[in-house]
């Protein structure tokens, strides 16, 4: 797995100071996306382990209270194997820090056994998951208003308290 940024103090992708992965793949390739450079599974620097360090190391200040995931695409089925490790680790080190992800593909059609993006890992990371934003972005219904959400179709689904 590939990845396009790491942000230190994000704070437009969930709510207070968040440590954020930006990860690359997507197959959604939505008109007017923010971040189009990220489609390609192999843009930016390979995910190693010293990526997974020092994510746990941004994330240890009291101030930041949580990791967000996004992309690029965090559900496509490459890039899940990787990062279901990833959130297990944050869930473990920082039981009491939230974690968003941001997904083009819908709760409960595509990630849900049968569902297009399914594998063996999708159940265990939404598990680790506190609040997903699905849906993809359509630039139709694009809304500078919305909080942590581009356009007017996109979800704010709480999965864990």
């Amino acid at each position: 797995m590939y990845y396009g940024n790491i942000k230190e103090c994000d704070i437009a992708d969930g709510p207070g100071v968040r440590v954020s992965l930006f990860v690359s793949g997507c197959r959604h390739h939505c008109k007017g996306c923010f971040n189009s450079e990220t489609w390609d599974f192999r843009y930016g620097q390979p995910y190693t382990e010293e990526t997974e360090a020092e994510i746990i190391r941004l994330l240890a200040p009291a101030y930041i209270q949580g990791f967000t995931l996004l992309g690029g695409e965090p559900f496509e089925p490459e890039n899940q194997k990787e990062l279901v490790g990833l959130l297990r680790k944050i869930r473990d080190t920082y039981p009491n820090k939230d974690i968003w992800c941001y997904t083009g593909y819908l709760y409960d059609v595509d990630l849900p056994e049968g569902g297009k993006v399914h594998t063996e890992v999708t159940d265990e990371m939404l598990s680790y998951i506190n609040v997903l934003v699905d849906g993809a972005f359509v630039e139709a219904l694009k809304d500078v208003t919305l909080v942590f959400r581009g356009s007017s179709n996109q979800r704010i689904i709480e999965l864990r308290k």
